[in-house]
């Protein structure tokens, strides 16, 4: 090869690496623009609960309790909607206001706020029951040229089990003022409710969800995928199981064991979690739950607590229907909980 045919090979060479970089460059760009764009997969966006993933366009909400939260600048924002859904929006921390059977893009600010930095946080009403809707979060859609950006959030996430008592059926809010929220809330830690109205603890013939064996999924239908426990470490698990077992005919022997078996469950998926199995508050397997516990202690689990809830609430005044706390009793519940798992993890 001549003198000047090695110069040219080498001109061409730096120049085929200066249109690489450049298209580095370029790609890593367009990465970057992704990140602001208050899109589902916009890392700025931070999902709290279990949510479905599957689809880039849009996350859908699973069980009770789960909440996305993001930060954005500019002075609106609006919430995309696949379908008909409930919501409650709150902005810079301020009140939760309701939006009932909205869809399309929603506008969550119609008075523009001051220009500079906002949060945002929504929580969908559960889909359960009767209520069948479209708890599809696809993004949001802010001023031209503003962003969003990493919101904070708490390093601790607390996450609470049960029946439609944890799902906050009955109270104003549901899952928001229901006592595991508002635990949640007082400690100022993430929080989530994996909680279905009627569910039991033991799976039964008769179709009664068993959080025994749902916990370990995605949703509440038996055809949910399993749960990805990587996608977060609780640092307590609260259980509030019992009061529906009975009338589908499960025996105390075998609540217990699969109580225990349940807690053994949650060990595995939680190495490190506070775990507290409440007594319910109907008082129902209240031996059994407490068994299921000291077995797990015996068995060298230090970090398992019975919680004794009798007398937390009066059923006449603290109640809705003898069953359902009403919002006093919620609060009531969360007065005496948060201190017992703040002594456990702080907050």
């Amino acid at each position: 090869m001549s003198y000047t045919s090695l110069v040219r090979r080498l001109l061409v060479l730096a120049s085929t690496a200066a249109m690489l970089t450049t298209g580095l460059a370029l790609g890593a760009g367009g990465a970057a623009a992704a990140t602001g764009d208050g899109s589902p997969t916009d890392p700025n966006v931070k999902f709290f609960g279990r949510w479905d993933t599957a689809s880039s366009t849009g996350y859908v909400s699973k069980w009770a309790g789960g909440y996305v939260k993001l930060g954005f600048t500019g002075t609106t924002v609006r919430l995309r909607q696949r379908g008909t859904i409930d919501f409650f929006a709150s902005i810079d921390g301020g009140p939760d206001v309701s939006f009932v059977n909205v869809s399309g893009t929603v506008n969550l600010t119609p008075t523009p706020l001051r220009a500079g930095n906002h949060t945002l946080r929504v929580s969908y009403r559960p889909v359960a029951g009767s209520y069948h809707g479209d708890a599809v979060f696809q993004g949001v859609t802010l001023d031209a040229g503003a962003r969003t950006f990493a919101p904070t959030v708490a390093s601790k996430i607390v996450e609470f089990i049960g029946d439609s008592i944890t799902v906050g059926q009955l109270s104003s809010k549901q899952a928001l003022t229901a006592y595991g929220w508002l635990v949640g809330e007082r400690l100022r830690v993430e929080h989530t409710q994996i909680a279905q109205g009627g569910a039991c603890l033991v799976a039964t013939a008769d179709g009664c969800v068993g959080l025994s064996v749902q916990f370990l999924k995605t949703g509440s239908t038996a055809d949910s995928p399993n749960w990805d426990f990587r996608r977060y470490q609780a640092s307590a698990v609260v259980i509030n199981l019992g009061t529906n077992d009975v009338g589908h005919g499960i025996h105390t022997p075998e609540f217990q064991a699969t109580y225990l078996t349940f807690l053994q469950t949650v060990r595995a998926k939680y190495p490190n979690a506070a775990i507290f199995a409440m007594a319910n508050f109907k008082r129902r397997f209240f031996d059994q739950t407490r068994n299921a516990v000291t077995a797990r202690n015996s068995a060298g689990d230090p970090n398992v607590f019975f919680v004794d809830t009798t007398g937390w609430i009066v059923e006449a005044t603290d109640t809705v229907d003898g069953t359902h706390p009403n919002d006093a009793g919620h609060q009531k519940i969360a007065t005496r909980l948060a201190p017992i798992i703040s002594a456990r993890i702080g907050g």
